[in-house]
């Protein structure tokens, strides 16, 4: 499957190849030496090509449950990190690779192959702790400002190539050819002090998050391994992100200087990865995996076997078994959001949908912060055409979380549920404004004035969000040109 950048790539390269401005009347950035790419500029930037992400790329991940377990991981690691204030959001790609990428402005996408690639929650850790630092210590926008008098378009096309170059070197190629930066094409990977410096702090963040430090040393101990024995596939990760021998002694003397101690991974983290297994291929696939891991007592969770069996069966409408192997899941004692949600929607598939909203609840009380159980709880309302009690529900959730794309596509499905035009054209415009399309927002804020069906105070508000997103527009128009 693609990798996201890659589509990224493509799309800006296109972009600035059709660009009518000269390099001669773009602005400079100026000299590395006395100025670097402002941390809005940077966040910005960032902000922009995840908007293409989650808009466009098929390989992006829209799994709640994934993605909040990646930013619960990550917040603990970022919590004792030198964040310059950026904020870091973490999100899923479905890939099979050994990958992760850091983007600017503190984004970081992490492949399904490296998430399952992982043997302990620490070796997850100590890869998200590198990338981290990365950013951190702006090692891309340094990148960026290899050449001391570079312009604008130029800054945009290599950025895209460092970024490419994460998956593709073809695509890098294509990328640094046409925005005549060739000179940098040695610089796409990593440097060797970048790298360094990534290893020292995120060492010092996985000991300051109470994780093993050893799991970096560990992890990319074994992705080496794996190069030796299969030369001709290179893993994406090391493509990236060069391991000397150097380097690996440097890690491991960091380590003789802490005491061992053993850290147990999180439920969630096997839930995840069961999760992840139980997704591949067909339903009966999955079922005879999990049902020989049973059998044979090759896990490192029961709890999560259970669960990934429990998954399969959901996934291939075997609703009995499914409700068997979650039920044993159960028994074990073991406490997730993620195990509570799917015996939610296994009871409502089984056609008791009371029962199923009231796990839900009850689940709600036990998990306050999970997210994955407020967009199950709706989903099912909606699912179930509850919409009056949908629309209550996700207005309170908005009041809590009034960025979030996930409950602005619920607000549109439980207003056009309730026959409600103008609202649903008003919900779907604030989806299409968070996802960075302000001309789709504006449309359909259009299409809410001419419903006809809202009363006056929704139409001033429609009215005023109109104003507001059409200045936006001007705005980002007359950022194009500049």
């Amino acid at each position: 499957m693609p990798f996201a950048p890659r589509f990224v790539a493509v799309l800006l390269i296109a972009a600035l190849a059709g660009q009518s401005l000269s390099a001669s009347e773009l602005p400079e950035l100026g000299d590395v030496a006395s100025s670097e790419l402002p941390l809005a500029m940077e966040k910005k930037i960032g902000q922009q090509i995840m908007h293409e992400i989650r808009w466009r790329e098929a390989s992006y991940l829209d799994d709640s449950d994934v993605e909040a377990y990646l930013n619960q991981l990550g917040g603990r690691l970022t919590a004792v990190s030198s964040d310059p204030g950026f904020g870091f959001q973490f999100f899923p790609i479905d890939d099979p690779s050994i990958n992760a990428f850091a983007m600017p402005g503190g984004y970081i996408g992490v492949h399904t192959g490296l998430m399952l690639s992982a043997q302990t929650e620490s070796e997850l850790a100590g890869v998200l702790a590198h990338e981290i630092s990365h950013v951190t210590q702006r090692h891309i926008a340094r990148q960026v400002f290899q050449s001391k008098q570079i312009t604008m378009a130029s800054m945009a096309a290599m950025l895209v190539a460092l970024l490419a170059a994460r998956s593709s070197g073809q695509v890098a190629g294509a990328a640094i050819a046409s925005s005549q930066a060739g000179a940098i094409s040695s610089q796409l990977a990593y440097s060797r002090d970048f790298e360094r410096e990534s290893d020292r702090l995120g060492f010092d963040i996985l000991y300051k998050a109470g994780f093993d430090v050893r799991g970096m040393s560990d992890f990319f101990e074994r992705l080496q391994r794996a190069v030796r024995l299969y030369e001709n596939n290179a893993i994406a990760y090391l493509r990236t992100h060069p391991l000397s021998g150097e380097r690996m002694t440097d890690m491991q003397n960091r380590e003789q200087s802490v005491a061992y101690r053993q850290v147990a991974d999180s439920i969630d983290f096997h839930l995840v990865r069961a999760k992840l297994r139980a997704m591949q291929g067909l339903p009966a696939e999955a079922v005879k995996d999990f049902s020989a891991q049973l059998r044979e007592r090759k896990y490192a969770s029961l709890a999560a076997v259970q669960y990934g069996l429990a998954y399969a069966h959901y996934r291939a409408r075997d609703w009995a078994a499914a409700a068997a192997a979650i039920d044993a899941a159960g028994k074990t004692r073991v406490s997730s959001a993620i195990l509570e949600r799917l015996r939610a929607d296994i009871r409502i598939a089984q056609g008791d949908v009371g029962g199923g909203l009231a796990i839900y609840r009850e689940a709600m009380v036990r998990f306050p912060l999970s997210q994955g159980l407020l967009y199950g709880y709706g989903g099912a309302l909606l699912k179930e055409r509850r919409y009056p009690e949908a629309s209550r529900f996700v207005e309170a959730q908005l009041r809590n979380y009034p960025q979030d794309v996930r409950l602005y596509k619920m607000r549109a499905e439980s207003q056009a549920g309730l026959g409600k035009v103008a609202l649903q054209h008003q919900a779907l415009a604030e989806v299409f404004a968070l996802q960075g399309q302000t001309a789709g927002a504006i449309e359909q804020l259009q299409i809410a004035q001419k419903a006809g069906d809202a009363n006056f105070f929704e139409m001033s508000a429609i009215d005023a969000r109109l104003r507001e997103l059409q200045q936006r527009r001007l705005e980002e128009l007359k950022e194009k040109r500049n």
